[in-house]
C-alpha cells in the first residue's frame, strides 16, 4: 500500500490509478469506539435485505439499514430503501463525519457483519442517485477487516502494476471515497475464513431527493 500522509494530520492518502481514497486510520480512539459500537448495535433496525445476484434473488450475505433524511430514497440491486430515521447517536457522528471529509451527506448504509462469512462482493457505488463523483464515508467499527480496490480493465486488458490495492481497516477508522473513484474504480470486503468478531461499517452518502 503506498500512502502519504496529509498535512492537516490524520489523513493517509492511497495510490491508486483514477482514485482519490485516503485513510484516516485511528479516527476514534478505542475509548470512543468500543462504547459507539455496542451502542449502535443495539439502536439500529438490523434487517437482512434480499438483492439480485446472478439473475438470482438471494438473502444478503449481511444484515443493513438504511438511514437517512426524509425523502433519501436508494436504489441498490433493483430494490428501493425508502430510509429510516436517524438514531440520535448517528445524527451526532453525521455532523462530525462531514466536518472531517468536507462534505454534506444525508443518509447512510449501516452493514453489520457478524463474522467472517459475512462479506461483500466486487462493486461500485455508482447509483445515479449519488451523481458523477460522489463523496462516501466508510467508517469501521469492531473486527478490523480486509478491503480491496481495483482499477476497472477494459475487457481483455491485462493486469498493470499497481492497479489493486489492499488494506486493513481496524476498529474506528475512516476510509474516504471521491473523486472518480466509484467510476474508474471497484471494491470488495472479501471473507475471512475463521473470524468470529463482528463489524459495523457506516457509509455515508449523499443521495438526491426530489423537491419538496
Amino acid at each position: 500500500m503506498a500512502a502519504a500522509t496529509d498535512a492537516s494530520g490524520g489523513w493517509q492518502r492511497l495510490a491508486l490509478p483514477g482514485a482519490d481514497v485516503a485513510l484516516w486510520p485511528q479516527w476514534l480512539a478505542p475509548g470512543e469506539a468500543d462504547p459507539l459500537f455496542a451502542e449502535l448495535a443495539s439502536a439500529i433496525a438490523w434487517e437482512n435485505h434480499r438483492i439480485r445476484l446472478f439473475g438470482r434473488e438471494v438473502a444478503s450475505p449481511r444484515l443493513s439499514c438504511w438511514i437517512g433524511d426524509p425523502g433519501a430514497i436508494y436504489t441498490y440491486s433493483r430494490s428501493r430503501f425508502e430510509p429510516r430515521p436517524w438514531p440520535a447517536v448517528l445524527q451526532l457522528l453525521r455532523g462530525r463525519v462531514e466536518q472531517t471529509c468536507g462534505a454534506r451527506f444525508n443518509s447512510v448504509l449501516a452493514n453489520l457483519y457478524r463474522d467472517g462469512n459475512d462479506a461483500m462482493g466486487w462493486h461500485s457505488d455508482d447509483e445515479p442517485e449519488l451523481g458523477e463523483r460522489p463523496v462516501i464515508a466508510s467508517l469501521s467499527l469492531g473486527a478490523a477487516r480486509r478491503f480491496r480496490l481495483r482499477r476497472r480493465r477494459a475487457r481483455g486488458e491485462s493486469p498493470q502494476p499497481g492497479d489493486r490495492l489492499d488494506l486493513v481497516l481496524p476498529h474506528g477508522s475512516l476510509l474516504r471515497m471521491a473523486g472518480d473513484t466509484q467510476r474508474l474504480c471497484q471494491h470488495e470486503l472479501p471473507r475471512v475464513r475463521q473470524l468470529a468478531q463482528a463489524r459495523i461499517n457506516l457509509t455515508f452518502r449523499l443521495v438526491d431527493t426530489p423537491p419538496a
